[in-house]
């Protein structure tokens, strides 16, 4: 097998929700912002402190992190486990690619807020810059195999490669994806091969 030999740490991305400006104010009042509770990996990102309650037709799960800064459309990224007991059917989708995917519910004490599309399941992916995808030898929206170390080894197919020198390398998939492979954070993943 065609090993690329630079190994990258694979982070697991837990529920959570990325607001709009207006989804913002409606959940969180006039004038609300984000409160930085920490830095995430990539440059710029951060977990709030604020959260919300997620709601679907059949359940809730309660105290989903608000990542900022604020989108310009409100987008909540949740594992299939949790599509499952919220009763909803959210497509696989790039962070972003949010045109028809699924209708849910967010819940900030008595405030409301339903939005028409946002819901996905978000596809593996791994940010990086241009010298890292050149060191890597792939290219952006390059869909790629990556081999992850743990301790029930597993390759991941269909992984899309995000280049960007806003980005910092790191792979992100989600905690269904992390269980079945019983990784834990900062595992590390290879590119093993490109295919089409």
């Amino acid at each position: 097998m065609n090993i690329k030999s630079k190994a990258f740490p694979v982070a697991i991305s837990a529920r959570h929700i990325h607001v709009s400006e207006k989804d913002l104010q409606a959940l969180f009042g006039p004038n609300a912002t984000l409160t930085k509770d920490f830095d995430l990996s990539q440059p710029g990102q951060f977990a709030a402190k604020e959260r919300v309650s997620i709601e679907g037709p059949k359940g809730v799960i309660h105290n989903v992190r608000v990542l900022g800064p604020v989108r310009t459309a409100t987008q909540v990224e949740i594992s299939r486990t949790d599509a499952m007991k919220l009763g909803l059917n959210p497509p696989l989708r790039q962070s972003g690619d949010i045109e028809q995917s699924a209708s849910i519910k967010l819940i900030n004490q008595q405030q409301e807020v339903i939005i028409r599309q946002g819901a996905i399941i978000a596809q593996a992916h791994i940010h990086m810059t241009e010298q890292d995808a050149q060191a890597l030898d792939v290219h952006n929206n390059e869909v790629v195999s990556v081999e992850v170390d743990s301790e029930r080894p597993v390759t991941f197919r269909r992984v899309v490669v995000r280049v960007s020198n806003d980005f910092s390398l790191e792979m992100h998939i989600d905690t269904d994806e992390a269980n079945a492979g019983f990784i834990e954070q900062q595992a590390q993943g290879r590119i093993v091969k490109s295919f089409s």
